[in-house]
């Protein structure tokens, strides 16, 4: 690796750390800053669900004319601005719709960054699983010392901490951008065109996105009303926090050795396991949450319910896909996973939550939604999931 390069690498991981930070900012404690101001838990599950369709609109339309004009590197840095700007809004948004308008423009811009993060990633790595790995891994470190830090701010400060901290690192990951450089090797693409659709039809790329999408609709309830649950039972905010943390501990972990893994065992056999150990977890969660060392153990399933599924699912997309349309595959997941997925889950979640009384009831069903996803993966063979697309030109 040149010096260029190694220099490439620190601020890739370096970005990935600030993005994901915000993430283990907005995901547990928005529920809480939305209470904070008076929101109801339908309101709340709703403006979740709103703001996260925000997912399906923004990575496409970047992604496309990333692909279309290969300035990967220009559009990631467009989004992190554009994304501070919209964020603004929200020191004075105090409407269900104001809030909802000015959360739904940041999320658009913001998750808009990822696919482009993901493909710049892989090609500065040059495919190799294992430096992904190592890269990536720091967002997991961003996330849990962000989740940590906030849950602590939350003990001693107002309900407001969450937005303060998300300006800093948003304003922080923007600069952290423009020390990125953009592989040579990517160029706009004249050779191979034509509408992304034609590669998402394919019936293994349907249940795929399905199947991920049911595992998104599942984490509406905790990343919805986790943290909001845990303050209900009566952990402090820092318990809140370290127990948020340790899930991403683990999921560290999981992506030092996922590539081991998903050599030896294979995507479809991992996606099943992470499936069908998110439906325990959910369920020991909605159960047994009075109990501190099942929430404590339970924590430790989301190596699998993020960490090994994610890897799974980004080396199930650089193998089957061509690589000129990746950015596009990847708002693709993004956006109908992620996207649709988490909305659906984040409106029932709200309207099951009832102020907390209706926990139990949540919880079980986003477990049942975590199994149906591992018993509709049954429909594919596993080697289906080690094949190229028919289409699949280079």
């Amino acid at each position: 690796m040149t010096t260029v390069n190694r220099f490439t690498v620190v601020a890739l991981s370096l970005t990935y750390a600030l993005y994901f930070g915000q993430l283990g900012v907005i995901n547990p404690y928005l529920g809480v800053f939305l209470d904070g101001r008076c929101f109801t838990s339908s309101e709340i599950g709703e403006l979740f669900a709103v703001i996260t369709l925000a997912r399906i609109i923004g990575p496409s339309l970047w992604a496309g004319i990333a692909d279309r004009t290969g300035k990967i590197l220009l559009i990631l840095r467009l989004g992190c601005a554009l994304t501070v700007i919209s964020f603004i809004g929200v020191f004075w948004a105090y409407s269900f719709w104001y809030l909802t308008l000015t959360m739904g423009l940041m999320m658009m811009f913001w998750t808009a960054v990822l696919p482009q993060l993901e493909v710049l990633t892989l090609h500065t790595v040059e495919g190799d699983s294992k430096r992904y790995g190592r890269v990536r891994l720091w967002g997991s470190v961003g996330f849990i010392v962000l989740t940590v830090l906030v849950g602590q701010g939350l003990d001693f400060f107002a309900t407001e901490t969450p937005i303060y901290a998300s300006m800093l690192v948003l304003s922080a990951l923007f600069i952290s951008t423009l020390a990125l450089q953009q592989p040579g090797t990517m160029q706009r693409n004249t050779a191979q065109k034509g509408s992304v659709w034609r590669f998402l039809r394919h019936r293994v790329v349907v249940i795929f996105l399905l199947v991920n999408g049911l595992l998104q609709v599942s984490f509406g309830a905790y990343y919805g009303f986790f943290a909001l649950y845990m303050r209900d039972l009566g952990y402090s905010g820092m318990e809140t926090g370290l127990l948020i943390a340790l899930g991403v501990v683990v999921e560290v972990g999981i992506f030092l050795i996922a590539q081991r893994l998903i050599t030896r065992f294979g995507v479809w056999r991992l996606l099943m396991l992470c499936l069908l150990a998110t439906g325990l977890r959910w369920w020991v969660l909605g159960s047994f949450a009075d109990y501190f060392w099942l929430v404590f153990f339970s924590q430790f399933i989301h190596a699998l319910s993020f960490g090994l599924n994610h890897s799974s699912s980004m080396q199930f997309i650089h193998h089957y896909f061509p690589s000129y349309i990746h950015g596009r595959i990847q708002a693709a997941y993004i956006g109908l996973a992620f996207g649709l997925g988490g909305a659906v889950g984040n409106f029932a979640a709200g309207h099951l939550w009832q102020q907390g009384s209706g926990a139990f009831v949540t919880f079980t069903c986003a477990s049942m939604c975590a199994i149906a996803g591992g018993l509709l993966l049954l429909l594919l063979k596993p080697e289906q999931m080690n094949q190229r697309h028919p289409l699949h030109q280079g």
